[in-house]
């Protein structure tokens, strides 16, 4: 089958390898329920790929001894054009980032389709298997590796709920410690009094909210202990009415 120029069964092979390939990494981070999964990877490879056809063939109708056109200018803005799907999968929450990791692969995957569109299939393949092995292979090694000890101690945030005025929070700090931890740092974040008493009233007929006595404060730990025996142990303590544990300091995926 030829439509015409940039129309046959090469492109169409060219337009399957994407979707493929695009797939297959797309798969692998809705498994890992990412913020990008199956479908966004495949329409980015498929769509990079599409590009890639459209900037080799799209014009041919065009070109005459007084018409010459530049077939890369196309493929140069899928480049600059993914930078928007990427920062949008990049969030700050107080000083931890999320997405980055995710947003680097939507990147390769739009290269993974230009290759397989601009008729490289073996190195859309090769890159795809290398997708594979550093987020896996790299992983493992990184598992075994003593990075901890190389570089700061992780950082850990835990946002305690508590029944104020009973010590709660000095207990909290001594089992954090007790456990490997250093207190980097204690926000608070809520306080209930007597004087919220009339506004807490009028809020809770619309929707019960937490005692007035109560407290919230978010501490950063700094240190190798077991961050789930940590919340595990603080949740049994007497007032303590909820451990939530929440992002580090850095989270990259």
């Amino acid at each position: 089958m030829d439509l015409g120029a940039g129309q046959g069964w090469t492109q169409i092979g060219e337009l399957a390898l994407a979707l493929v390939l695009s797939a297959a990494i797309g798969l692998e981070r809705g498994i890992r329920n990412k913020s990008a999964g199956l479908r966004t990877h495949t329409l980015v490879g498929v769509g990079a790929a599409l590009f890639m056809l459209v900037s080799k063939y799209g014009f041919g109708d065009v070109l005459s001894e007084h018409v010459v056109l530049d077939p890369s200018r196309v493929a140069a803005q899928i480049v600059s054009g993914i930078g928007f799907i990427g920062g949008g999968l990049i969030f700050v929450r107080r000083d931890a980032v999320r997405g980055l990791t995710t947003a680097a692969v939507v990147w390769v995957t739009a290269a993974i389709g230009m290759a397989a569109g601009g008729g490289l299939p073996v190195l859309a393949v090769v890159v795809t298997v290398g997708h594979f092995v550093v987020v896996f292979g790299l992983s493992w090694l990184a598992r075994l590796l003593p990075i901890d000890r190389l570089g700061p101690p992780p950082r850990i945030r835990l946002r305690l709920a508590y029944r104020d005025g009973r010590g709660v929070l000095r207990r909290a700090l001594e089992e954090a410690t007790g456990q490997g931890f250093v207190v980097a740092e204690v926000q608070v974040e809520r306080e209930y009094s007597d004087a919220d008493i009339g506004r807490d009233e009028r809020r809770d007929r619309v929707a019960p909210g937490p005692p007035r006595d109560s407290a919230s404060v978010m501490l950063l730990l700094e240190g190798t202990g077991s961050e789930q025996n940590l919340v595990a142990t603080l949740s049994e303590l007497p007032d303590v009415l909820s451990v939530t544990a929440g992002e580090g300091a850095e989270d990259d995926d």
